[in-house]
């Protein structure tokens, strides 16, 4: 009996262990890989991150431009108007699911739902391609329809399940009691939704939001099908434009290995590992503070 404990204990901790190590791993080649753009050809993280000049030299020698600003400006855009659109719609099914009708929302909606996390990403991008893209040219009149709105469309798809799933079981982790004591006081079902069930929630809705928009910054091939990959800053959402991901995804087979070209792709992998960092940091940071809301509630009930 204690054999087997130790040894399946022994077997998780190799497995931790070796995850630990493998993000590790791969956090040491992106940066090996990524930061030869400043090393090795001399180039500033200011202008990689700020400058709209992108033409990195295709040889080892270096001496092209590598200001991804375009690139960089347009994942924040077509990111921010997929957040804009899914957040609202996943809120209000995630309550539906949870407060309104939970028979129904549990047994049907929800399952639904999570439907959508299993469609392939290319599926997404075709359907946006063959139907989005013509429906966004022909409603507003445009030469194409390859837009940020486009995009930002097939995202706000393609992260609503995610944001709508977390959300949806924040809303289930509030105590029951806090919803018996508003109805106590007198509270209606929206009152006790809005003010009640809501903030208390709050830790888990943010954290469902930031892996929403986590997955949304690293989508590659569906936004690339709709995108347009115009090098160039969008002057509005029915502007095409390009993003980091579909840049590297079209671009990295047929760069040189170890050119500056290659090297600067690398870099724009480098950037996306980085602000993955960051959203894991805020998901920490934001279950951390909900963990202290409870622990100063419960203490408070004690009390």
């Amino acid at each position: 009996m204690f054999r087997k404990e130790y040894l399946w204990r022994g077997i998780i901790t190799v497995c931790g262990i070796l995850v630990i190590l493998l993000t590790l791993s791969i956090g040491a080649f992106l940066i090996y890989k990524g930061s030869g753009t400043f090393t090795k050809y001399g180039h500033s993280i200011f202008e990689f991150l700020f400058s709209p000049q992108w033409s990195p030299a295709d040889n080892s020698t270096g001496g092209g431009k590598v200001g991804a600003a375009i690139y960089i400006w347009g994942s924040v855009c077509t990111c921010a108007l997929a957040l804009l659109i899914a957040a609202p719609f996943s809120m209000a099914a995630s309550i539906f699911i949870t407060e309104i009708s939970p028979k129904i929302g549990t047994r049907v909606f929800q399952p639904a739902i999570e439907l959508f996390v299993g469609i392939p990403s290319v599926i997404y991008g075709w359907m946006g391609l063959t139907v989005l893209v013509p429906a966004i040219k022909s409603l507003f009149g445009l030469n194409h329809g390859y837009s940020v709105l486009a995009a930002g469309i097939v995202l706000a798809v393609m992260i609503f399940p995610t944001i709508t799933s977390v959300a949806s079981d924040a809303l289930r982790s509030v105590p029951a009691d806090y919803r018996k004591a508003a109805y106590g006081l007198g509270a209606t079902r929206w009152q006790v939704i809005y003010q009640v069930v809501l903030p208390a929630a709050k830790p888990g809705i943010l954290t469902g939001v930031v892996l929403g928009l986590a997955r949304a910054f690293g989508e590659a091939l569906a936004v690339a099908m709709v995108i347009g990959k115009m090098r160039a800053f969008p002057k509005n959402i029915l502007s095409p434009t390009h993003n980091l991901t579909a840049a590297i995804a079209s671009d990295m087979g047929g760069a040189m290995e170890g050119g500056e070209y290659n090297t600067a792709l690398w870099t724009m992998a480098l950037l996306l590992f980085l602000i993955s960092l960051f959203f894991i940091f805020m998901i920490h940071r934001v279950s951390a503070k909900g963990g202290e809301a409870d622990g100063s509630v419960k203490a408070g009930k004690k009390r």
